[in-house]
């Protein structure tokens, strides 16, 4: 999230100044039925005048003062005049529109404001849109109770801040300034003796927990409240846990004290690519925590660099020697050396793109090159051993939460990465035409979209998925990815589920199920090797390369052929199918094979890689010590093999050279002709090669 889409509008200025007696005692007789109450009222507002004739002053005053918890007039309840004047300062808020600073409003209670039953009359507030409220936020899965009780929190207290009683007016800065003002009040060293008065009987718990405790639970009220904005169209920015601004993740992000020039240039990159969707969020945030960790780097060694063009190489090769060494946050280990590849990688773009655009404050010339990064060593992608399968899929369907369940199945039998089935839509799903499910996998990290076959049990559970958002009625969202409004699948009590929830939390669940836990819990095996699973039994049940890359979505064929090294046996099968089941060979290469003349590096490397040497007509045998070839002239290739089973392919190709023939000599092409009647002699000698083979 990248902050409000709109300011809070500006609103008129009242003077904070107290309203005549008259004026005053005739709104409180118009809407204060009951005379003790009325009596009560006037009372509270003389003694409340009188103690604080310019209400200037009392807004000055320390918050403990203005709650009536200290100072003059003290009476036998333990409060001042000014805790009396609750209904006062309401009367000037929202009819006056005298607006009440958050830090005070957290410190009293208003639990009857938007109540029928009182509290609310001569105030202006839309009862009926609340209860409307209430009840759309039920609707998207909150209990009643919890619905009822976190927008009478939230949305009072909101409505005292702006001094204003139209709850459509409520923006999304006011949402995130509230949420800036809980967590400054929860981290008051007075925090607990406020809360004490404020509950003298005993409700409050008192404690080193007991500002996380409220802090928790307002941050709760808040983000309830926020998700009903969005849901209504009131707000447009998506809700987060927090209620944070992106102002608020960059001092979280960035160290203090960070450079002034280093952390403007940094959030200004970084504010560029999101915004511009130069790059995945996840991308952005992974380029944000490589400068971060660059820049405490720089904080602790080289505390005399300000600005990031004081940066030159010998600097930064001091850099790339100590990052090994640098420990996890995570696990307290040195960092891997993908963690390394991929933060040098970022900041070498950075320096990249930034030079580029003529940015002052920078280095202004690459400092890295990619032989700085280092080489990532190739592994073979952790499959499940069926028994750890079986046990897998049998605790997958005993989850009771059905968008976990079918989350998990999804990423068991579709292929898909975590993120783009979290992000599937309502028109995912449909059939072949034989009825077979297929699944419409959004754009990804491959920035196209895929349709895949997918298996009936997790058609089943995805179809329920969808029935219980269509249920919700929640609101269409924007992809991050594409741009465009959709509605998503996995979404619950009004906000889309995080990755943490659907796959993390659930297969933590299903590994505790399964025994896969080590000593201390955590789970030994993770949701990803689901994917790879299926990539490997694809791969060893016969599939073509180009088939697991659609299915699993990879941009190149290197990193599907990862799953056929797996499959041993596959390419066993394929390997006597084309040389050891009584094919004819034909092509410089079948005397060699047919004599045994091939020394044992030249097999072991054909074994390994024959799905990889599969040409038009049929299979380069050539090395890779040998270089690649030099030419497209695999007909005269030394190294080339064909068979009997790419005879049509040959015979074809026969006659398009033949087309081509006609064509050149009807333009006076002679050494057209010549190349392409060579071609065809070629072509007819491996027809006879092949045909004598077969006619022996």
């Amino acid at each position: 999230m990248t902050g409000p889409a709109t300011a809070r509008p500006v609103p008129i200025p009242h003077p904070r100044r107290h309203v005549d007696e008259g004026e005053y005692q005739a709104w409180v007789g118009a809407h204060v039925p009951q005379l003790p109450a009325q009596w009560v009222r006037m009372d509270a507002y003389r003694r409340f005048v009188e103690r604080w004739p310019d209400l200037e002053t009392w807004f000055a005053e320390p918050l403990p003062v203005r709650l009536g918890f200290v100072g003059e007039g003290m009476r036998s309840n333990g409060r001042t005049d000014s805790h009396r004047a609750s209904g006062y300062l309401v009367y000037l808020s929202l009819v006056k529109g005298i607006g009440l600073d958050f830090e005070f409003l957290l410190a009293r209670k208003y639990p009857r404001l938007l109540d029928r039953r009182g509290g609310s009359a001569g105030l202006g507030v839309d009862l009926a849109l609340f209860e409307q409220w209430v009840a759309r936020l039920t609707e998207l899965g909150h209990s009643p109770a919890k619905s009822h009780s976190s927008l009478i929190w939230c949305l009072g207290r909101l409505m005292l801040y702006r001094g204003d009683p139209d709850l459509t007016s409520i923006t999304v800065a006011d949402l995130f300034e509230f949420g800036s003002a809980i967590r400054a009040f929860a981290a008051r060293e007075d925090f607990n003796a406020l809360r004490r008065a404020l509950f003298p009987n005993g409700q409050f718990l008192d404690g080193p927990d007991a500002n996380r405790g409220f802090f928790r639970a307002q941050l709760a009220n808040l983000h309830a409240t926020h998700v009903l904005l969005y849901n209504v169209g009131q707000v447009t920015v998506a809700p987060r846990i927090g209620t944070r601004t992106i102002e608020d993740w960059t001092d979280h992000l960035l160290p203090e004290p960070c450079p002034p020039k280093i952390r403007e240039v940094i959030e200004r990159y970084l504010q560029l690519r999101l915004d511009a969707k130069l790059d995945r969020p996840q991308t952005v945030h992974h380029a944000r925590q490589a400068l971060r960790r660059l820049v405490n780097w720089l904080g602790a060694h080289h505390p005399e660099i300000t600005s990031l063009a004081q940066l030159d190489r010998a600097t930064i090769e001091e850099y790339m020697r100590w990052l090994p060494s640098c420990p996890s946050q995570h696990t307290g280990q040195p960092l891997t050396t993908t963690t390394v590849k991929h933060e040098l990688n970022a900041i070498a773009g950075f320096c990249r793109d930034t030079a580029v655009w003529e940015w002052a404050e920078v280095p202004g010339r690459p400092l890295l090159t990619s032989r700085d990064t280092p080489r990532r060593p190739e592994s073979i992608p952790r499959y499940l051993p069926q028994h750890e399968l079986d046990a897998i899929m049998t605790a997958i369907e005993d989850l009771t939460d059905p968008l976990q369940r079918a989350a998990l199945l999804l990423l068991r039998w579709s292929g898909a990465r975590r993120d783009e089935i979290r992000r599937l839509t309502w028109d995912c799903l449909d059939t072949y035409p034989g009825g077979h499910p297929r699944l419409r996998i959004p754009v990804g990290k491959g920035h196209t979209e895929r349709i895949v076959p997918l298996h009936p049990d997790a058609a089943a559970a995805l179809e329920n998925a969808i029935g219980l958002a269509r249920a919700q009625r929640s609101i269409a969202r924007i992809d991050e990815v594409t741009g465009r409004r959709v509605d998503y699948v996995f979404v619950r009590r009004g906000k889309l589920l995080s990755v943490k929830t659907l796959f993390d939390e659930a297969f933590r669940t299903v590994c505790g199920a399964t025994g896969l836990v080590d000593d201390r819990g955590s789970p030994t095996v993770s949701a990803h090797r689901l994917r790879h699973t299926l990539g490997t039994q694809l791969a060893e049940g016969g599939a073509r390369i180009q088939t697991i890359m659609a299915v699993l979505g990879h941009r190149s064929a290197t990193m599907s052929m990862i799953y056929s090294r797996i499959s041993d046996p596959e390419i066993r099968r394929q390997y006597e199918t084309a040389l050891a089941d009584g094919h004819r060979i034909a092509g410089p290469a079948a005397d060699a094979l047919l004599h045994d003349a091939l020394d044992d590096a030249t097999v072991d490397w054909l074994k390994t890689n024959f799905l990889k040497t599969e040409l038009e007509l049929g299979h380069c045998l050539r090395l890779p010590a040998e270089g690649p070839c030099e030419c497209d002239l695999m007909l005269t290739c030394p190294k080339f093999l064909t068979t009997s089973e790419y005879a049509p392919r040959i015979r074809a190709r026969l006659a398009t050279e033949q087309v081509l023939i006609d064509d050149a000599r009807s333009r006076g092409w002679d050494r057209e002709v010549e190349r392409h009647e060579a071609t065809c002699r070629r072509l007819q000698h491996l027809l006879d090669d092949l045909d004598d083979g077969e006619a022996q």
